[in-house]
């Protein structure tokens, strides 16, 4: 990043520039990488949540019975 300091009259004028270092091809390659894994975890999430449901009505029929 770079910064400059101006000031006018007074006034403190702070400008900063982001300087991007890296090509296209990089964040593509990283944006599917990073997609890939978040699907992978949500599909995790899906099979948690169905094996929780299923011990849930497990002790649930255990305890009534």
């Amino acid at each position: 990043m770079l910064c400059t300091v101006r000031q006018e009259s007074g006034a403190l004028e702070v400008l900063t520039k982001m300087v991007i270092i890296g090509g296209v091809e990089g964040d593509k390659e990283s944006q599917e990488k990073e997609s890939k894994e978040e699907s992978i975890l949500a599909m995790l999430g899906i099979i948690g949540t169905i094996l929780n449901l299923i011990v849930i009505i497990f002790v649930y029929i255990y305890t009534t019975l």
